[in-house]
C-alpha cells in the first residue's frame, strides 16, 4: 500500500475550497452554471457546495437584474463581510497591525513602535491589546475573525511559533510568540517570515496563471527574498528559505557580521546608504541622526530620497550603486531558481525605486553571469501599504480557503472551511 489514496472527506472539503476560489476570482459575480464550467464539477456538487457557503455566510446569492422574460439567474458573489483576518508585521522599527476582509481589502491599520523584548509576556499582552483596538476601531465582530497572521524577520520556527534570533531585532531571542499570542487573543495564530508572507499575498491577489514563478525582493530595514515556484511558496526544510542578505556583491566592502565582505544586505541597507550620504555631503550628520536608531534612519533615508528625486547627482549615484549591487544578488537568485519575474516591495522600496529600478533592471539584463534564456519581468508589488502586514493577514485566508490537492491524500486532509462553517 502506497498510502496515497484519496480521502473522500477531504475531497468534499477540497471541492468547497475550489468553488469558493472560483467565486472569489470573479468579483462581478457568477452563476452556478458558470461555476460548474470553471471548476469542472458537476452541477449537483456545485449546488450543494454553494448552499453550504451561503449558509456559512461566506457567499451571497441574489437574483440578477431582470432582463426580458423569464426568471433571472441567481448570481453568486463573495461576502466580503463574511470573515476577517488580522495581520501583524514585526519590523525593527514599527509593528503594523492590518485588518483585511475576505476579499483582501484592508479595513483598518494601526502602527506602534517595536519594543525591545525584556519581558516577553508584556510584549505579547501589548500585541493582544492592539489586536483588540484594531477590531474595536473597525467595528468588527470578533466572532468573524478567522485568525491572526504574524510576519517576522527570520530565522524563526513556524512549527513551534518561536522567533529564533532575528539579527535586527535586539532582544528577540527564542520568543515563543505564536502560542503566547494565541492564548492572549483567543484566536488561531500563524507565523511566517516577512518575505514569505509577502509572496503568499502576491499569489492570493494575482490573477490565475499570473506570477507563477517569481522572487519577491523585500527591501526594508533588512533585506530578504521570498520565492514562488509554479504557484507554490518555497519555504525550505525549516521554512527559512530566501535569506539572500549574505550574497557578497562588493569585495572591497565592509565586513558583515557573518564574516564575509560586502554582503548585499549590508552594503545596500538604508542605514549604510544614509551613512554614505553623510560622507558624500548629501546629508549633514544632524539630518542623518543616529544610524543605529531605525526610526531616525527611516527619516534620513526619506531625506536622501527627496534629494535624489530633486536631481542631486550624488544622491542619485548612491541609489544607482545600491541598485546595481542588488542586481548582482538577483542574478544569483534568477540563475539558481530559474524564476521569470522579480517583484519588488517592502517599506523602503518605494523611495529608492524612482532612481534605482531602471539601473537595477538594466544591470540584471546585461550581467554576463545571467544564464537563463528567457526574458526577466520586473514589477511592483500588488499590495498597497505594508506588504508584510497584509501578507500576514493573507496567510490566514490562504490557510483557510485555498484549495490544496495534497490535502486529498489519506491522513493529510484539511478541514478549515468546515471549521469556519461550524462557528
Amino acid at each position: 500500500m502506497s498510502g496515497t489514496g484519496v480521502n473522500l472527506g477531504a475531497l468534499a472539503e477540497f471541492n468547497v475550497a475550489v468553488v469558493l476560489e472560483a467565486i472569489r476570482r470573479h468579483p462581478q459575480g457568477v452563476t452556478r452554471i458558470e461555476v460548474a464550467t470553471l471548476t469542472a464539477l458537476s452541477g449537483m456538487t456545485v449546488s450543494n457546495v454553494c448552499r453550504r457557503l451561503v449558509d456559512a455566510g461566506l457567499v451571497i446569492e441574489e437574483p440578477a437584474p431582470a432582463r426580458g422574460r423569464g426568471k433571472p439567474p441567481k448570481i453568486l458573489t463573495l461576502n466580503r463581510d463574511g470573515g476577517f483576518a488580522v495581520g501583524v508585521h514585526i519590523d525593527p522599527a514599527v509593528i503594523t497591525y492590518a485588518l483585511i476582509d475576505l476579499s483582501g481589502q484592508v479595513r483598518e491599520r494601526i502602527r506602534t513602535a517595536t519594543p525591545t523584548v525584556q519581558d516577553g509576556g508584556k510584549v505579547v499582552r501589548e500585541m493582544a491589546a492592539m489586536v483588540d483596538a484594531l477590531l474595536l476601531t473597525a467595528g468588527i465582530d470578533r466572532a468573524k475573525v478567522l485568525g491572526v497572521g504574524v510576519a517576522a524577520p527570520g530565522p524563526l520556527d513556524p512549527e513551534t511559533g518561536v522567533v529564533l534570533n532575528p539579527p535586527m531585532l535586539p532582544g528577540w531571542h527564542r520568543v515563543e510568540l505564536r502560542t503566547a499570542l494565541q492564548l492572549a487573543t483567543g484566536l488561531p495564530v500563524l507565523i511566517e517570515k516577512d518575505a514569505t508572507a509577502a509572496v503568499v499575498s502576491e499569489l492570493w491577489v494575482s490573477e490565475p496563471g499570473e506570477r507563477r514563478s517569481f522572487a519577491f525582493l523585500y527591501y526594508g530595514t533588512g533585506f530578504a527574498t521570498g520565492i514562488a515556484i509554479d504557484g507554490s511558496v518555497l519555504r525550505g526544510v525549516s521554512s527559512n528559505a530566501g535569506d539572500t542578505a549574505h550574497i557578497p556583491v562588493d569585495p572591497d566592502g565592509p565586513t558583515c557580521g557573518c564574516g564575509r565582505r560586502g554582503c548585499v544586505g549590508l552594503v545596500t541597507a538604508p542605514r549604510t546608504l544614509v551613512a554614505r550620504a553623510v560622507r558624500d555631503g548629501v546629508l549633514t550628520a544632524g539630518q542623518a541622526g543616529d544610524t543605529a536608531d531605525v526610526l531616525q534612519v527611516g527619516a534620513a533615508f526619506g531625506l536622501l530620497a527627496d534629494e535624489a528625486d530633486a536631481g542631486d547627482t550624488r544622491a542619485v549615484e548612491i541609489f544607482t550603486v545600491a541598485a546595481r549591487q542588488i542586481a548582482q544578488a538577483l542574478v544569483v537568485v534568477i540563475d539558481l531558481l530559474d524564476v521569470g519575474e522579480i517583484v519588488f516591495g517592502g517599506p523602503f522600496w518605494s523611495r529608492i525605486a524612482p532612481v534605482g529600478l531602471a539601473a537595477l533592471t538594466e544591470a540584471v539584463r546585461t550581467d554576463r553571469g545571467l544564464v537563463v534564456p528567457h526574458e526577466i519581468r520586473f514589477s511592483e508589488s500588488l499590495i498597497p501599504g505594508d506588504t508584510a502586514a497584509v501578507g500576514a493577514a493573507t496567510l490566514v485566508l490562504d490557510d483557510s480557503f485555498s484549495p490544496r490537492p495534497e490535502a486529498l491524500r489519506i491522513g493529510t486532509a484539511g478541514d478549515a472551511v468546515a471549521r469556519f462553517s461550524a462557528t
